[in-house]
């Protein structure tokens, strides 16, 4: 049989150059979507060389697309959009009127439709969630209010941007068969469209809630971590299958309520570690068969609106933003830091594009302008957040993870990592009165460990601000409970240069991982499997 087919060649093309540009992208301190986004255009029709096929990317990009607003749904939070909905509701709805004006304004310059010029607007308004999260994680403000005014403000830009992507076929059909029908004729697919909707969410609320939920648990109950595994992937693909073959609504609408659904169980952040690695690998092949459709010459055909399409996206968007904080009044820190955060666009922008494209109502060129501006913005976006944030560090409202210093006594423990290993640590040596602080990188696990007591820093424990923030120089103890023992290995490196006289104890699940963990100098390593074979021998007196 042959070694070489279209499939193949699109995803091992796809993945290897994404992987290669990629790493160049994180190596120079830009989002990696970047690099995905250039892979794209490297192997895409308008550069020499290998070109894969574009009509198979698209379809892998749909399985993309699906994964995505699965991951959309299992993060979306009720509660930390109720948090801060006076601001959050209202801000974003304001912000995405007036930046889709500005879009439409480009487009009616250009000559485009009004459809076209909707959609445009539209892409450029909502922020991506990638480039906003990696903003505020590097500067510590995931935990602050302007932070979860941030996250919660782009919440309402996901929904919105959910709704149009329901909304705009029927819209984009009704334009298209306008022949000077009676306002009811013109009104009867949208009416259509919205009781489908309707009819989808209704189902799943009733239905999908119960059964979806006990599916899960009844696989968990199987003890087959590939069942599992299976089960998440299925519920999400034929949930978003489902809906756009019974309700003829989109696969993302779908997929966003299989998410929804599942994010409220308890199973729901085992699922996301379960489907991550699928997850991302579709990712990739998204943003990469995105970039296959774009047309470098864009740059240099069309360089004033691609200017003019920047600076909506990283001015316009963000003077409106910073007005409308302002205007409920809030202080300027929390205003600027609002709007750097949003001064970008991504995932939610290119799926708009492909839709609007594959519409035949958004033109070649505004594609292009789209994917451009994207690249400029996350591009431009961190340095620009850093410059603001930074600037007005010192008027912060509240303080962030890192500020907060933990007070310890000397010779305290630092408890690296909050899962079931970190919890049983934490929980005996509060009972025996030690004193400690966790160092915690997930935000749920941090709340956790909150809720349970315990002193937390939320972050990375490979960043030294964390390790400085948790008293690493006055610690006598450090136990790093993350499962991967060279990451382990990584975490001891950085705490032993900042306290060499730190006594760590360190997890591995391998020979290799001890093997490495030794080369460090890791005092104490415990393999999991060593040590219950030497319990076991011990229990039956061997």
């Amino acid at each position: 049989m042959p070694h070489h087919t279209p499939l193949i060649g699109t995803i091992v093309a796809g993945l290897v150059v994404a992987f290669i540009m990629g790493s160049l992208a994180h190596r120079v301190k830009l989002s990696p979507l970047v690099g995905y986004l250039i892979a794209g255009i490297l192997v895409g029709p308008f550069t020499p060389g290998f070109v894969a096929d574009a009509g198979l990317a698209n379809e892998l990009a749909e399985i993309g697309v699906i994964l995505l607003m699965f991951g959309v749904g299992l993060h979306f939070s009720l509660k930390d959009l109720l948090s801060v909905r006076h601001i959050a509701v209202p801000g974003a709805l304001v912000q995405i009127a007036v930046a889709t004006l500005l879009g439409m304004g480009l487009a009616h310059v250009m000559g485009w439709t009004v459809m076209g010029g909707l959609v445009f607007g539209l892409a450029l308004a909502v922020a991506s969630t990638v480039v906003l999260l990696r903003a505020l994680q590097g500067a510590d403000l995931v935990d602050t209010r302007r932070g979860r005014i941030a996250v919660g403000w782009l919440i309402v830009e996901d929904l919105v941007m959910v709704l149009a992507l329901v909304l705009l076929p029927a819209l984009a059909a009704v334009l298209d068969n306008d022949q000077g029908e009676g306002a009811s004729a013109l009104l009867a697919p949208l009416l259509g469209t919205l009781l489908k909707v309707v009819g989808f969410v209704v189902v799943m609320l009733v239905v999908g809630r119960r059964v979806i939920p006990w599916a899960l648990h009844w696989v968990v109950h199987t003890g087959s971590r590939e069942l599992f595994r299976l089960a998440v992937l299925a519920i999400a693909l034929g949930v978003a299958f489902g809906a756009a073959y019974v309700f003829d609504v989109s696969f993302a609408l779908g997929a966003f309520f299989a998410g929804m659904i599942l994010g409220e169980t308890p199973l729901s952040r085992r699922a996301t570690e379960e489907t991550l690695p699928l997850r991302d690998a579709f990712a990739v092949l998204f943003f990469v068969s995105v970039g296959m459709l774009f047309n470098p010459a864009v740059v240099i055909e069309h360089p004033l609106p691609l200017l003019a399409t920047i600076l909506i996206i990283v001015i316009g968007k963000s003077i409106a933003a910073w007005g409308i904080v302002r205007a409920f009044g809030h202080p300027n820190v929390t205003a600027i830091t609002i709007a750097a955060s949003l001064a970008q666009i991504g995932e939610f922008s290119f799926i708009l594009a492909s839709l609007g494209t594959g519409l035949g109502v958004l033109p070649a060129d505004a594609r292009d302008l789209i994917l451009a501006g994207a690249m400029a913005s996350i591009f431009l976006n961190p340095i620009l957040f850093s410059l603001i944030v930074r600037a007005h560090r010192q008027n912060e409202e509240e303080p962030s993870e890192t500020d907060r210093q933990v007070a310890q006594a000397m010779g305290h423990m630092i408890v690296v990592g909050y899962g079931r290993v970190g919890k049983l640590i934490a929980a005996h040596l509060a009972t025996r009165g030690v004193q400690f602080v966790v160092i915690e990188d997930d935000s749920e696990k941090a709340g956790e460990a909150a809720e349970d007591g315990h002193d937390v820093i939320r972050g990375n424990a490979l960043d030294d601000r964390y390790l400085i923030a948790a008293g690493i120089a006055e610690a006598r103890h450090m136990l790093i409970a993350v499962p991967e023992g060279f990451e382990g290995g990584a975490i001891h490196e950085h705490a032993r240069h900042l306290n060499p006289t730190l006594n760590v104890i360190a997890r591995a699940h391998s020979d290799a991982e001890v093997a490495h963990l030794e080369s460090l100098g890791v005092g104490h390593i415990v393999m999991g499997e060593r040590e219950l074979a030497a319990r076991m021998l011990t229990l039956c007196g061997a």
